[in-house]
């Protein structure tokens, strides 16, 4: 009997009973978009699976295009990012994360070695932004607010830009030639940098420059002061001030033994770089124990293998010529570390001290309105504007974990209320899709296939200069890399449901239009919902549709 004489034959409601379907179905699928984990974690707010499904297509320039949307220092941000978004990546529950800072890296250098560029996305709106430091937070906002049409003039205190990026983190990770090009890239975008320009009285410059707007982004310059009695001073330099040194050729000598007093990541940086040096013993110093430094565990495991000593639970209680007299310390049941009244002494020509920085926010003393926290950050609101109305501020001034990306997410999330501010509204961001985890997804045809690993400097090498210790990824692997992502809560037209479906309910739209489904057809078995791989399709009680 034909489809056609049945239809003819038998009652509809009879139909639509036996498939299943209108009353009785009780529930049905429907294609939805959920939130990635590794989208949620960055905190430049990439769009992460986006660029990593383009890069899968070989589609490597659209790829850069899209990222660029976000952050404008991609072969930055692929060498120096802790990336948080791999820590979440779902990956990592089956045979590791996706190396996305790899591929990001990649895409970076691409963009750099074919001299890609970007063009504004709105014409010239006639408003003027004036942005204090050049650092990753206020290149950020300088490059987005061109990218919306509006002329951004930069007030650089130092003889170059990129601020800590520059200055702070060692060239053996971030080399000096891409860091440049990429500014210099803002820089076609229109964007004025004015270097060794400190700006002293904020208001006359935001009035005499004829400025509309103004975002602040000095960055955190400043080494934190501890007291510790010290007969020789000299001996005792600051880690900011070293590495700024150091990275303008103008180390001080250390002499053969030194000692750095910090757990952090710049305590790292200054040892590995005394080491490059010149010299022989690089000792760490630290107060607690490993398991409770700021220090990211892969710095503290690349110092070691570079030869840096770590003295875990120490601190230094007195120095001398020659030597320090240092405490040993025992942690409390809440992690504190406690004095045990037992000393001992080490042996060092040279103390740098990697206690931290803070922000030199002085100059915004006098701006009336403008409030600040008791270590001296600037108080702003959700849109990152001050108490004034037209001074926005960011990066390691404002309170917030202090690293690249999250400077170059605050410079994003300033230019996009300024943006809105200029015209006269406010700006909105939309709301964010129900994040999706591990446990929702089915990889039934998954295959492990483990993370292409970036190749390393010999060990031998490292300490010879400041040659780039990690090397990227050929086009091969950042490909293969980029198909290892699950594109978690979001449809990549596998056709496992076209496929799953006993009724024929599922119609293809054709290339990058995904799917919808026939309900006259459905019946609800959830059939399509349990083989989805990456939870696209969630089944929904037919009350609520």
């Amino acid at each position: 009997m034909s489809k056609k004489t049945a239809d003819i034959t038998r009652p509809a409601d009879l139909q639509r009973h036996d498939r299943g379907t209108g009353p009785v179905r009780s529930q049905r699928p429907v294609y939805q978009d959920f939130l990635p984990p590794c989208n949620n974690a960055c905190p430049a707010g990439e769009n992460i699976q986006a660029w990593l499904d383009l890069v899968q297509a070989g589609r490597y320039q659209q790829a850069w295009q899209v990222l660029m949307k976000d952050n404008p220092l991609p072969a930055v941000h692929g060498r120096v990012c802790y990336h948080p978004c791999e820590s979440q990546c779902n990956r990592e529950q089956l045979d590791g994360a996706v190396s996305i800072h790899a591929v990001e890296r990649f895409l970076g250098d691409l963009a750099l070695s074919e001299d890609w560029r970007i063009e504004p996305d709105a014409p010239e709106s006639g408003k003027r932004v004036l942005i204090i430091g050049a650092g990753p937070s206020g290149l950020s906002a300088a490059y987005h607010l061109a990218r919306l049409g509006h002329k951004v003039v930069i007030h650089e205190a130092g003889p170059v830009a990129g601020g800590m990026m520059h200055f702070g983190i060692p060239a053996y990770r971030l080399p000096r030639r891409e860091l440049e090009r990429e500014i210099e890239r803002i820089e076609a975008l229109g964007v004025d940098i004015v270097l060794n320009r400190k700006v002293d009285n904020l208001l006359a410059d935001k009035q005499e420059g004829r400025f509309d707007a103004v975002f602040v982004a000095v960055g955190a310059h400043l080494s934190k002061r501890i007291d510790i009695p010290a007969r020789d001073a000299s001996k005792m330099l600051d880690a900011v001030a070293f590495l700024r040194q150091a990275s303008s050729g103008n180390a001080p000598k250390l002499g053969r033994r030194v000692a750095i007093y910090g757990g952090g990541n710049t305590a790292m940086d200054a040892a590995r770089t005394a080491k490059r040096l010149g010299a022989e013993e690089a000792l760490i110093i630290y107060r607690r124990d490993r398991e409770h430094m700021p220090a990211h565990s892969f710095e503290a495991d690349e110092a070691i293998e570079e030869g840096v000593k770590i003295n875990w639970l120490r601190t230094i209680k007195e120095i001398d010529e020659g030597s320090l007299k240092v405490e040993v310390m025992e942690l409390d049941q809440h992690g504190r570390p406690q004095p045990t009244g037992r000393y001992e002494t080490l042996e060092a020509d040279a103390l740098i001290m990697a206690v931290g920085q803070d922000t030199d926010t002085s100059f915004l003393r006098d701006v009336p309105g403008i409030e600040f926290k008791s270590d001296g950050t600037v108080i702003v609101d959700s849109g990152m504007q001050t108490g004034v109305a037209g001074i926005f501020a960011g990066g390691d001034m404002v309170p917030s974990e202090r690293t690249v990306t999250v400077a170059v997410g605050h410079g994003k999330k300033a230019a996009r209320h300024i943006d809105a501010w200029l015209r006269g509204e406010r700006y909105c961001p939309p709301p964010k899709h129900d994040l999706i985890d591990y446990r929702q997804l089915h990889i039934w045809y998954h295959t492990d296939a483990e993370q292409k690993a970036q190749g390393h400097l010999p060990l031998p090498l490292r300490s010879e200069s400041f040659d780039e210790i990690v090397a990227g990824l050929s086009p091969a692997d950042a490909t293969f890399e980029a198909q290892r992502c699950f594109s978690c809560g979001n449809c990549f037209e596998c056709d496992g449901c076209y496929g799953a479906c006993p009724e024929n309910a599922i119609i293809k739209l054709g290339p990058g239009k995904r799917y919808r489904y026939d309900y006259e057809l459905c019946t609800g078995c959830a059939v399509c919902y349990e083989q989805c791989p990456c939870h696209a399709i969630d089944m929904v009680p037919e009350k609520e549709v």
